[in-house]
Formats: structure tokens, sequence, C-alpha cells
């Protein structure tokens, strides 16, 4: 018993009569009659009476219309699901993230997402990107946002946007009045950075465009840790925009007043050959999106 011989029971089942379910089917009447035959015979049982009204269920015929009935609807939507997976619609996307984006960037991101996607099934990972380099290559992870860049041959990385940037500094601090600071009055303050080597070199092109080099502080864990270090203050430190949503009791954020152009980017990873993944696809898309609206 197959599904073809499903459908041509339930046609006969629905329409009482060969002709009809014939005509329905797109048959001729003797072969849909010599399918039916056939899968009496298959099953051992009777599942028509022939009457001159036409073909009436037997019990065995009625059991059988409910089944295949409830078959045919559970192949339909396996192949729905199957279509929708294909489409990225459906399934669970482990999701990288680390760092300042956390607080708004990456939360939009994967609000948009979720909206456009809301069947898939987003699991988050909190943690630096080389531990976030082997969850890529054990599966662990399908994709990353960051600020860093891994540079290795089997990462695909895609720019999601740029950030302006601000400076953190405690609410007493001298310039927490400005409604912005002018980059050179910074010569003097000790600059807080984290172990991005990517912000303490925008950190040092900054400062250098403003004719100083500015004195650094030991390098601290992270971002959030500089902020809580320039709130008790003990130095000013260069954030992206995303941190202002993080309030702190004594930390003021203040736009820059500079002689260049300035941001922090956010980017995302994802393995190459994984790169063809619907779900990564989908993501993908939602994330040039993203850029595309900042642009």
């Amino acid at each position: 018993m197959d599904l073809r011989q499903l459908n041509y029971f339930i046609a006969v089942a629905e329409t009482r009569h060969l002709g009809r379910a014939a005509e329905q089917l797109h048959l001729s009447q003797p072969p849909l009659s010599r399918q039916i035959q056939q899968l009496e015979e298959e099953l051992k049982v009777k599942l028509f009476n022939r009457t001159p009204r036409g073909m009436e269920l037997t019990q065995a015929g009625v059991a059988l219309r409910r089944d295949a009935r409830n078959i045919r609807s559970l192949v339909a939507q396996a192949a729905q699901r199957a279509q929708r997976a294909g489409k990225g619609q459906v399934g669970r996307l482990d999701v990288g993230v680390y760092g300042s984006a956390t607080f708004g960037l990456v939360p939009r991101i994967l609000t948009a997402f979720h909206a456009r996607h809301p069947d898939v099934e987003l699991v988050l990972h909190h943690a630096q990107t080389p531990e976030q380099l082997a969850a890529l290559r054990c599966g662990q992870v399908h994709i990353v946002f960051e600020r860093m860049l891994p540079d290795d041959s089997d990462i695909d990385v895609e720019l999601v946007a740029r950030e302006p940037v601000l400076l953190a500094l405690s609410a007493t601090h001298r310039l927490a009045s400005r409604q912005q600071v002018d980059v050179s009055e910074l010569r003097d303050e000790t600059m807080l950075v984290g172990t991005s080597p990517s912000i303490a070199a925008m950190s040092m092109h900054l400062c250098c465009c403003h004719e100083f080099e500015p004195r650094l502080a030991p390098p601290v864990d992270n971002i959030v840790t500089a902020v809580l270090m320039a709130a008790a203050g003990m130095g000013v430190t260069f954030v992206p925009e995303s941190m202002s949503n993080v309030h702190f009791p004594g930390i003021t954020y203040r736009p820059l007043l500079t002689r260049v152009d300035v941001f922090m980017e956010l980017h995302c990873f994802y393995l190459r050959r994984e790169a063809s993944s619907p779900l990564i696809a989908a993501m993908l898309d939602t994330a040039r999106r993203f850029l595309k609206r900042r642009v």
C-alpha cells in the first residue's frame, strides 16, 4: 500500500462513485477500479460494497478512510516542514555573542530575525572570540556576532554595523557637563582599554590624529570593566554607542568632537563551508538588511 493508492481510495470513498472519482483524479475508470481491487487484495479485506447507488464503504473501509486522511495530512505537513526548513524558516540556530554589541545591536538584529522567522529557535552562547571559533568548528554555534575579527582561512566575515564612538567618564568629571567632548581635551587623561586590539588601536589612532599620545592604563578584562573603572574616576574610555544602553551608577556618556570620522564595527562570522545553510543564509539576510538601514 502506497500513498498513491491511498489517494485513489480516498477519492472513491469521498465521491462514493468510481466514475466521479476517476474524473477527479484525471484517470479513466478501469485503471482506478483495478487499483481499488489491488488494494483490497493486498489488505485482504473488502473496502467497498458495490451497489446500484455507487460505492458504499464497509466497516474496514470506514476505518481505512480515517487513517488514510490522517496519513495524507501528515505527509503534507512533512513536505511543508521540509520546504520551510529548506528556506530557513524552521529549525534551531545557535548564535555566539560577546561584548558591548549585546547591549544594543545584537538584540535588535535578533528581534528582526525572530519577527521574520518566528518558528526558528534561537539559542545564544556568550564567550570570547577564541572560544567562539572552537565552538564554530565543532558545531556548537553556527554564527557569531563580534567586534574582533578572526583571521582564519575557513571563516567568512561580514560587516554588520558601524557605531559612533562615545566617551564614557565619571559623572563628576570636569568634562561631564559638556554636550560634546573635544578629543584634544583628553591629552592628560588616563585611557582605559579592554583586551581588544582593535579598540586599543582605535584609541591610539584617534588621539594621534589630535596630536597627542594617550596615556594608556594596563588593559582590563573587557569594556564593561573599563566603564566601571571610569565611573569610579580611574580614567576615561571610548565606547561604542551600544554601551549607552547600560546605565551604571556614576557614569556619563558623551559624543565626541573629532577631526576624523571614528566608529566601531560589528561583524558576524561563520564557517565558509556552512554558507549554504538556509538558517545561516536567513540570518545573514537579516544582518545585511540591518546594515543597509544604518548606512
